[in-house]
């Protein structure tokens, strides 16, 4: 077998992706993934400690080319198009890459690096800043980031089978997209909700 020192930490991951798509999130194993590169345990256990530390390397993973494919559908379009495009690429990618999408949406001890996945976030709020405003971005980025993940689960878990009509991404995206292109409405409304939410913290 090669000496440790002949890996590196992103052969491991390559190979992890790998072994991710053929076996998905419940059955991932280290051992695994040392016998795909004919190392030994121990070679995989000097870049990653345990299962934990490999997965949420996964997940930084994932984000990092989930952001590329939305830079990619965003290049060089008007506001409108951009998020148009992010989205059918964001639900493609989501279904191109079920497991991995499935481990960049677990939930990761804090200490791992999520660097990929703050570079994601910060990149949707500023295309979604175009339209909603600096003041509306990040919390339109939520509402916009939860109804494709919805989205993506409907579609994965079949919940709605043949009753989902295929209308509704459509009519969802349309509906954000009329939220965030009336300031005044808009502004008032996200005003509001900002008040309640500070009433709610002040009583408790």
């Amino acid at each position: 077998m090669p000496y440790p020192s002949k890996t590196d930490r992103q052969t491991i991951l390559s190979a992890a992706v790998k072994d991710l798509a053929r076996r998905g999130v419940r059955d991932l194993s280290l051992r695994n993934i040392a016998t795909s590169l004919d190392l030994t345990p121990n070679a995989i256990y000097r870049y990653f400690a345990d299962r934990s530390a490999l997965e949420a390397a996964l997940a930084n993973e994932a984000a990092r080319r989930l952001e590329l494919a939305l830079r990619k559908a965003a290049n060089g379009c008007e506001p409108v198009t951009t998020i148009r495009q992010m989205a059918s690429a964001y639900m493609k990618f989501a279904k191109d890459h079920r497991h991995l999408y499935e481990v960049m949406m677990s939930l990761h001890a804090p200490e791992h690096d999520a660097a990929s996945l703050h570079s994601l976030w910060a990149f949707t709020v500023e295309q979604v800043q175009r339209m909603a405003g600096p003041d509306r971005a990040a919390a339109a980025s939520v509402a916009l980031w939860a109804f494709l993940h919805g989205a993506v689960t409907l579609e994965a878990g079949q919940v709605l089978g043949d009753r989902k009509p295929a209308s509704g991404l459509e009519f969802g995206l349309d509906a954000w997209l009329m939220a965030v292109s009336a300031p005044a409405a808009g502004e008032a409304a996200f005003r509001k909700h900002q008040a309640a939410s500070e009433n709610i913290i002040d009583r408790e």
